[in-house]
């Protein structure tokens, strides 16, 4: 096994084990509820909006280290981001794990999408993607104020 892809493991591994911004959020403006019925994952997205920023976002849920290591990388680097920012993001992760293109429009900061790198490798395996993407799908309708659970299927 490659060096750097040893490192992607554990950065997956850390992140899967010890997850960061970790819990419920007092008093979100808003929450979503996401699931993954072919293995099992589930997530909850909390997020605080203020002025148009994420000034704070957590998570719940359970699932396998893809699954919460997304969700937790996702969490790191979106506190802080606009509104617009955070769906240019999901955009750009989304072809990053699914067909390995990233959109290029935007102005956030491109070492935010690097850090996420770790993570491309899962457009290998379908089944993987929607590990993780589940959090990002889930934080996009706590965006949108949806109130029904988000599948991946």
């Amino acid at each position: 096994m490659s060096a750097l892809r040893e490192l992607y493991q554990e950065v997956i591994l850390d992140h899967g084990k010890t997850p960061r911004n970790f819990g419920r959020l007092e008093q979100p403006t808003g929450c979503s509820h996401g699931h993954n019925p072919l293995c099992g994952d589930t997530v909850t997205i909390y997020l605080k909006i203020k002025d148009g920023v994420v000034d704070d976002i957590t998570f719940e849920g359970r699932g396998c280290a893809i699954s919460m290591a997304s969700a937790s990388m996702m969490t790191e680097i979106l506190k802080g981001k606009t509104v617009a920012e955070v769906q240019q993001m999901f955009e750009r992760f989304h072809g990053l794990v699914t067909t390995g293109e990233q959109a290029c429009e935007g102005g956030f900061d491109i070492a935010d999408l690097d850090k996420l790198v770790v993570l491309a490798g899962v457009r290998e395996f379908p089944m993987r993607v929607k590990c993780a993407t589940l959090a990002w799908h889930t934080l996009k309708a706590a965006l949108e104020g949806k109130q029904k659970e988000v599948t991946v299927e």
